[in-house]
C-alpha cells in the first residue's frame, strides 16, 4: 500500500534515472515503498524492453503495478534514438517499427498514453520544413490507428531539440491532422528552456493536455535536473493548472545520480511551491 504521507504520494515518477541500475520490475518494487501512485517507464534495455518482453512478463509486470496499486500512466524513450522526420527512410522505418512495439506493449500493460516526439531536424543544414512535417504526418497516419488498436493513445511532447518545439506550431500540426486522439505532454523544463512562458503554453494545450512533466534547467544548458538546480519558475505552474482544471498528477522526470534522495527532495520542494 502507498504511504499516503510520503511527499512522493502527490506525483508520478518517471524511471528515466533508474534505467541504468533497476529493471521496471524493481522500479516498482522500490516505487510502492516509497508512496507513489503513478509511474512513467522509459523504453530502454535491461530497464523495459520491447523485444525481450514476453507474454509472460507482460502480463507479470501488470499484475505487479496492480499489486502494487501503481497506475502505468504512460510509457517514454529516450527520443534521441528514434527520429520520426529522419532524412533516412531506412531511419524513419526503424523508429516507426520501434515506436509500433512501444504501443502495443502500451496495450499489453494498460498504460493510456505512449510519449513520442515530433522528429528532428538536421541543425546544420535541415530539410525544407514542408519535408519535415509530411513524415510527421505520415508517421501519425500509421502510428495513430496502432495505439487506438492497442488501446492507448499517442501523447506529443514539446522538445527543444525537435522541429515543433513550440506550442503554437505543435497544436497548428495536429489540428492540420485532423485527428482529436492525440494528446499532448507539457514538460515545463522544455519549454522554459526555449524560452516559451509556461502558462500560455498550459492554456493553448489545455484541450489536449494529457500531462505535464517537471524537472529543473537553466535557458543555456538543457538539462532535467532535480528542482532547485536551475531557474523553472515552478510557482507560476499550479494555478495555470486550477485554472484549467488539469487534475492528472504531475509526472517527476528527473535525472540524477542519486535519484531517490533528488526526487524526494523535488516533491517537497514543488509541494511548498503550490503542487
Amino acid at each position: 500500500m502507498a504511504n499516503i504521507e510520503s511527499p512522493l504520494a502527490r506525483f508520478g515518477i518517471n524511471s528515466y534515472a533508474y534505467t541504468l541500475d533497476h529493471t521496471a520490475e524493481q522500479f516498482l518494487d522500490k516505487m510502492a515503498t516509497r508512496g507513489v501512485s503513478g509511474v512513467e517507464l522509459m523504453i530502454y534495455p535491461g530497464h523495459l524492453w520491447p523485444k525481450h518482453a514476453t507474454a509472460g512478463m507482460r502480463s507479470g509486470l501488470r499484475r505487479r503495478a496492480e499489486a502494487h496499486a501503481i497506475r502505468i500512466v504512460s510509457l517514454n524513450m529516450a527520443n534521441i534514438d528514434v527520429n520520426i522526420a529522419a532524412a533516412s527512410e531506412d531511419v524513419r522505418a526503424l523508429s516507426l517499427d520501434h515506436l509500433e512495439r512501444i504501443v502495443a506493449l502500451a496495450g499489453d500493460l494498460g498504460a493510456p498514453g505512449v510519449i513520442v516526439g515530433p522528429g528532428k531536424a538536421n541543425p546544420l543544414f535541415p530539410m525544407p520544413r514542408e519535408e519535415l512535417m509530411g513524415h510527421f504526418m505520415r508517421a501519425l497516419e500509421r502510428l495513430v490507428p496502432r495505439a487506438a488498436e492497442a488501446g492507448t493513445r499517442l501523447w506529443l511532447e514539446n522538445m527543444p531539440f525537435a522541429f515543433l518545439p513550440g506550442i503554437d506550431d505543435m497544436l497548428a500540426a495536429l489540428e492540420r491532422f485532423g485527428s482529436d486522439e492525440v494528446r499532448i505532454i507539457y514538460d515545463v523544463a522544455n519549454a522554459y528552456f526555449i524560452k516559451e512562458d509556461l502558462g500560455y503554453g498550459l492554456r493553448k494545450a489545455a484541450s489536449r493536455l494529457a500531462l505535464v512533466h517537471a524537472s529543473d534547467t537553466h535557458q543555456t544548458i538543457y538539462r532535467h535536473d532535480a528542482v532547485g538546480l536551475g531557474s523553472v519558475p515552478f510557482s507560476s505552474v499550479p494555478p495555470v493548472l486550477a485554472e484549467i482544471g488539469h487534475t492528472e498528477q504531475v509526472m517527476l522526470e528527473i535525472i540524477a545520480a542519486d535519484a531517490d534522495s533528488r526526487i524526494e527532495d523535488s516533491a517537497r520542494r514543488l509541494i511548498a511551491a503550490g503542487f
